[in-house]
C-alpha cells in the first residue's frame, strides 16, 4: 500500500510548497522508491485553462492533454515524472462531479452536503490511480484558514483515518519572518499556523520553517514546544541561491530521512545527489551570461512564463552559460524601439499567447530578428506571429493575418474545426473556451535535411500541444519557395508544426510547447540549440 503525504501551507501563500513538494520527491526516488505528485486546488474553476496568467501564472499541459497549475511542472522537472490527468483536481471540477452524480440520481435521494460527499469525492481523487507507489505527495493549495480550502483539510483529516496514521503524514509549510528593525526571528506566525491547523483536526508531523536567515536552535525549540513536533522535525529552508540548490537543502536538513524514519522505511538505496550539486556549480559559478528577448503580453508577472524561464535556463546549464532574460512587453512596444531594445540581445524568443493585443510588436520584432540574423525562436502563439510576418514582408500579402483577431485580411491563421489523435477524429470549438483545444502530446514528422532534425536527431517527434488555431497548409509551397521551409508536419500532413528558414544562422518556430518537456537533468534539445546559436552570436 501507497503512504500518503500531506502538504500544506500556512501564514502567506507562495512558500514554496510545491518546490518543497518536488524536492522530496526527487529525494525519496533517488533512494530507490516510485513516487506519485498532485496538486489539491481549491479554486472553482474546473481547471486553470481559462484563467489569466497574470491572475494564475502560466497552465501547464500535460502528456495526456490536462490544463494544469504550474506546480505540476515544478513536480515534472526535478522528480522526472510526468504528470497526468490524474494527478490535478479543483473545487471546481469536485463540486462538478458530484452535482453530475446528483443530477443522475446517482446519490439515490439523499441530501448531498459538503460533509460526507465533498470530502469522499476529494478522498477518491486522493487515491485514485495509484498502484505501484511507495509514495503519494499531495499538495494542498491555498494556506490553512482560507474558506475555500476547508472541504480538503477535512478530507485529509478523515483520510489520514481511513488509511491509518501510520500511512499517513502531514508536513506543514510555514514562514519564519526576520524583522530588520528589531533584527529578530519571528515564531509567533508558525505557531498560530500551526494552531489553526490543529483546530481543523490535524496535528502536523513534520514543520518545514521558510525562512531569509537561518533560524537559530532555541527558535526551533520554541517551535517544537508550542506546535507539539519533536525538534528533529522542525526542519529550516534558507532562501537559496537557485531552486535547484532545494533537493541539496533539504537533504542537508534530514527531511527525506525524517519521512522515512515516520515510516519505519528503510533506503533502497543511496541517495545521490551529484546531479544538483554540478547544476548548482554551473548556475552559480559560470561568468559567460547570454541576454535573451522574450517579447510577450504578460512579462509583469515572472510565473506567467514559467517553464519557459526554467526551460532556457536548462539550454544554458548544457551550453554553461547564464540566461539573462529580458523581459520586454510586446503591447508597449513601438517599432522605433525596437533596435534599441534588442540592443545586446543575442536570441529573441516569441512565447505562446491569445488575443490580438501585442500583436503588431511581436511580428516587428520577429522582423528586425529575420533581417539581422539575430536567433530567433518562436513558439505556438510564436510561430504564427513568425508566418504572419513572413506573409506580408516576403510574400506581399499585405492583409496576411489570423481569423482569431477578426474578420477582415487574409486569414492564412485559422481556427482549427477537426484533427486526428492516434487515428481518431477530433472536433474543435470555440463556443467553450475551457478544454476545447488540441491540447497534449501529438506526433510530428521531421523533413530530412532539416535542422529541426538534426537538433532531435529523430524522424518523428511527440511534443505538448495547447492552441486552436493553425497555419493554412495551403499557404505551404508559396512560402517555400521563398526560403521559409515546413520542416515538421503532423503525420496525416494536414498541420504545420515547424517552420525554419534557410540562410539565418537560426530561425525556428514550433507549434507546439518544448518547454513543457524540458528538465534540468535532460535539457530540451531545442533549447539547448537555441542557446548555443545565441552564444555564437556576433
Amino acid at each position: 500500500m501507497a503512504r500518503f503525504i500531506f502538504v500544506t501551507g500556512g501564514v502567506v501563500s507562495s512558500l514554496g510548497k510545491g518546490l518543497s513538494s518536488a524536492s522530496l520527491a526527487y529525494l525519496l526516488q533517488s533512494r530507490g522508491f516510485n513516487v506519485r505528485l498532485r496538486k489539491l486546488d481549491p479554486y472553482l474553476n474546473v481547471d486553470p485553462g481559462t484563467m489569466s496568467p497574470f491572475q494564475h501564472g502560466e497552465v501547464f499541459v500535460t502528456d495526456d492533454g490536462a490544463e494544469t497549475d504550474l506546480d505540476l511542472g515544478h513536480y515534472e522537472r526535478f522528480s522526472g515524472i510526468s504528470a497526468k490527468k490524474s494527478d490535478n483536481i479543483t473545487t471546481g471540477k469536485i463540486y462538478s462531479d458530484v452535482l453530475r452524480k446528483e443530477r443522475k440520481g446517482g446519490y439515490l435521494g439523499k441530501t448531498v452536503q459538503v460533509i460526507p460527499h465533498i470530502t469522499d469525492r476529494i478522498k477518491d481523487f486522493i487515491k485514485s490511480d495509484t498502484s505501484k507507489e511507495d509514495f503519494v505527495i499531495c499538495e494542498i493549495g491555498g494556506i490553512v484558514g482560507d474558506i475555500e480550502s476547508l472541504p480538503f483539510v477535512e478530507a485529509i483529516r478523515q483520510f489520514s483515518n481511513d488509511v491509518g496514521k501510520k500511512n499517513a503524514l502531514f508536513i506543514h509549510l510555514t514562514l519564519v519572518p526576520y524583522l530588520k528593525a528589531s533584527d529578530e526571528i519571528k515564531t509567533k506566525p508558525t505557531q498560530h499556523s500551526v494552531k489553526e491547523l490543529r483546530s481543523l483536526g490535524i496535528q502536523p508531523d513534520i514543520i518545514i520553517c521558510r525562512s531569509e536567515r537561518p533560524i537559530p536552535l532555541e527558535h526551533r525549540k520554541k517551535i517544537s514546544l508550542f506546535c507539539n513536533v519533536g525538534i528533529e522535525n522542525v526542519i529550516q529552508t534558507v532562501d537559496v541561491k537557485t531552486i535547484y540548490e532545494a533537493p541539496i537543502s533539504f537533504n542537508r536538513e534530514n527531511l527525506d530521512k525524517q519521512v522515512l524514519e515516520y515510516f519505519k522505511m528503510k533506503s533502497k538505496k543511496k541517495i545521490n545527489l551529484n546531479p544538483w550539486k554540478k547544476i548548482t556549480k554551473t548556475i552559480l559559478n559560470t561568468k559567460k551570461t547570454i541576454n535573451i528577448a522574450i517579447i510577450g503580453k504578460y512579462v509583469e508577472l515572472k510565473d506567467a512564463y514559467k517553464s519557459l524561464d526554467e526551460a532556457l535556463t536548462h539550454g544554458g546549464i548544457d551550453n554553461n552559460s547564464k540566461i539573462n532574460l529580458v523581459r520586454i512587453d510586446s503591447e508597449n512596444l513601438k517599432i522605433s524601439e525596437i533596435k534599441k531594445k534588442l540592443q545586446g540581445v543575442s536570441g529573441v524568443l516569441i512565447p505562446g499567447g491569445f488575443g490580438k493585443r501585442g500583436t503588431e510588436g511581436k511580428i516587428e520584432a520577429i522582423k528586425y530578428a529575420r533581417e539581422k540574423k539575430i536567433p530567433f525562436f518562436g513558439i505556438c502563439f510564436g510561430m504564427q506571429m513568425a508566418i504572419i510576418e513572413f506573409a506580408r514582408n516576403k510574400l506581399n500579402i499585405k492583409k496576411a493575418t489570423s481569423s482569431e483577431f477578426g474578420l477582415g485580411g487574409i486569414p492564412i491563421i485559422g481556427l482549427i474545426s477537426e484533427w486526428n489523435k492516434d487515428g481518431k477524429l477530433i472536433k474543435g470549438t470555440d463556443k467553450d473556451l475551457g478544454g476545447t483545444m488540441r491540447l497534449g502530446l501529438y506526433e510530428a514528422k521531421l523533413k530530412e535535411n532539416s535542422l529541426i532534425r538534426k537538433i532531435y536527431k529523430s524522424k518523428s517527434i511527440q511534443e505538448r500541444h495547447r492552441h486552436r488555431y493553425e497555419v493554412n497548409i495551403d499557404y505551404k509551397d508559396q512560402f517555400e519557395k521563398n526560403g521559409l521551409i515546413f520542416s515538421g508536419l503532423s503525420p496525416d500532413k494536414k498541420l504545420p508544426e515547424i517552420i525554419e528558414l534557410k540562410n539565418h544562422p537560426w530561425f525556428i518556430a514550433v507549434q507546439f510547447h518544448p518547454e513543457f518537456k524540458s528538465r534540468p537533468l535532460a535539457p530540451h534539445p531545442l533549447f539547448s540549440s537555441f542557446i548555443k546559436a545565441a552564444k555564437n552570436h556576433r
